[in-house]
């Protein structure tokens, strides 16, 4: 497409710089859009990576059936999955401090691990899910904007026209040309954002009901070590 643009003088660079401002300023703002999204989407998928590896690591532990200790020590140190099961744990391990407890008393501690592993799983997800709002966001203005930037671009067209009182092709051609450019960016902007975005909320939905499993797992072990009298 290049070497068409370039045949007929209208290479990409050209129809940049001979826009009027206000097309120029819409092209930018995708062109930035653009490698916004791009690189929410890589750190995003590197951050989703990092999440199922340390979900892996549980589920294996969990899989062999090792000892309680054995799952918490398996989980990667820092990441989600770690935190979420540290401080169910946690919570597990003062109960188990507690002397005498009564049934009630059993059953109220591993509810309150149920209560804190679900408050950090919100926590876990909320962090996961900070940044892609902007995907979002890009997805659905990108196309409007690019949009706003084709309809200047026509006014000017035709601007141009009432100017040289000529209707030649060549006179409204330049003015056409960029405006199409700006609603090409437009969706070269959104459709990739919209793609991320569908992609990670499809993941962040997966990783949400694997660290429930995982959860309503430890608690079940936890609570059979609490219930042991030994």
């Amino acid at each position: 497409m290049d070497a068409v643009f370039s045949a007929t003088g209208f290479s990409f660079l050209d129809l940049f710089l001979k826009a009027d401002w206000i097309v120029k300023a819409v092209m930018i703002g995708l062109a930035l859009a653009s490698v916004w999204s791009w690189a929410v989407a890589i750190d995003k998928w590197l951050q989703m990576r990092r999440l199922e590896a340390g979900a892996r690591l549980v589920e294996a532990a969990l899989a062999e059936g090792r000892g309680i200790e054995a799952i918490e020590d398996s989980a990667k140190p820092g990441d989600a999955t770690a935190r979420v099961v540290g401080v169910g744990m946690a919570e597990a391990r003062l109960a188990k401090r507690t002397p005498n407890q009564t049934e009630a008393g059993l059953e109220r501690a591993i509810e309150r691990m149920e209560r804190v592993m679900q408050a950090a799983t919100a926590r876990e997800l909320a962090k996961a899910e900070r940044g892609i709002a902007v995907l979002a966001t890009i997805g659905s203005s990108a196309p409007f904007i690019g949009l706003f930037g084709t309809v200047w671009g026509i006014m000017n067209a035709f601007r141009g026209i009432a100017q040289s009182r000529d209707t030649n092709l060549a006179v409204v051609a330049p003015g056409i040309a960029e405006a199409l450019f700006a609603t090409a960016l437009g969706l070269l902007a959104a459709i990739p954002a919209v793609i991320f975005y569908n992609w990670l909320s499809g993941s962040l939905d997966r990783f949400a009901v694997r660290l429930d499993a995982l959860s309503d797992d430890v608690i079940a072990r936890a609570s059979r070590r609490l219930q042991d009298p030994s």
